[in-house]
């Protein structure tokens, strides 16, 4: 079994490796703008046991050492779960064997996607990616459950213990907010309220992204703040691990953002969050 397995392995890492030269070809000569065009399909892999035939389709996220992965069925059926390094990933047979591909740094699962973050921008998708298909294929094939353990009640869920405040504050998260940051393969986290600043942890490829700060200030202030009054700020609860000066180098990256690609982003996030003027 264990050697069928590897040899199964082995031809659907061979079959996507071609398919996604073939794709890369096609798209050299059609001078397709890699970046903002959404990646095509890759071939249906015969596979064994309950799932037979899988797409698995790429999608960019603004954090370029970020990556979607859309298998096409549902991954996390009510919530989303985020394993920042492999220790976090003990209750999750898939998120551990993700971990075991080289230059993975974080897994993220989404309602039917699976974000992955790799260490560094020198990272080549390119080597990661047949990986990381074949570990998704492989593990759908098994009929195994995503999570082995019942998914830990999020801070942004309702309670009745919150008061009014805090409970609309959640309502506009779950509702407005997080479904549009989940587009972009993350997730938004409530951590708490006080004295007027709503504390929020950013998961999945918003975690480290240069334009994240752009998000928390230019789109979900101004939203709490234009239907919550109470709401004078918003901060974002810095992970563990995270250096202080990765923050500054973010803002640093902000500042270079070109005036045209700002007004763009303004634009979308005005759209997505009804920014006041």
């Amino acid at each position: 079994m264990a050697t069928l397995r590897l040899l199964r392995r082995a031809l659907v890492r061979g079959r996507v490796c071609l398919w996604q030269m073939r794709n890369e070809f096609h798209a050299t000569a059609n001078h397709l703008v890699y970046q903002v065009t959404q990646r095509p399909l890759y071939p249906s892999v015969l596979l064994h046991g309950p799932v037979r035939y899988m797409f698995i389709q790429t999608q960019d996220t603004p954090n370029p050492n970020s990556m979607k992965f859309i298998p096409g069925r549902t991954v996390m059926e009510s919530s989303t779960m985020d394993f920042p390094s492999p220790a976090t990933a003990y209750c999750s047979p898939l998120a551990r064997q993700l971990f075991r591909i080289e230059g993975v740094k974080s897994v993220f699962f989404g309602s039917d996607f699976i974000t992955i973050t790799k260490t560094s921008e020198d990272t080549d998708w390119n080597l990661m990616k047949p990986d990381i298909y074949a570990t998704i294929m492989d593990f759908f094939a098994s009929g195994l459950p995503v999570v082995t353990e019942e998914a830990p009640r999020t801070d942004t869920a309702a309670s009745e213990e919150d008061d009014e405040v805090v409970a609309m504050i959640k309502e506009l998260l779950d509702t407005r907010i997080r479904p549009t940051v989940q587009e972009d393969g993350g997730d938004v986290i409530f951590k708490g309220f006080e004295d007027g600043i709503v504390q929020l942890k950013l998961q999945g490829s918003c975690t480290n992204c240069p334009s994240s700060i752009i998000t928390l200030k230019s789109g979900i202030q101004n939203m709490l703040q234009f239907y919550i009054p109470e709401v004078e700020g918003v901060e974002q609860r810095i992970p563990p691990g995270v250096e202080e000066g990765a923050i500054i180098h973010h803002k640093s990256l902000i500042e270079k953002i070109s005036k045209e690609h700002f007004r763009k982003l303004k634009l979308i996030l005005k759209s997505a969050f009804k920014i006041r003027e």
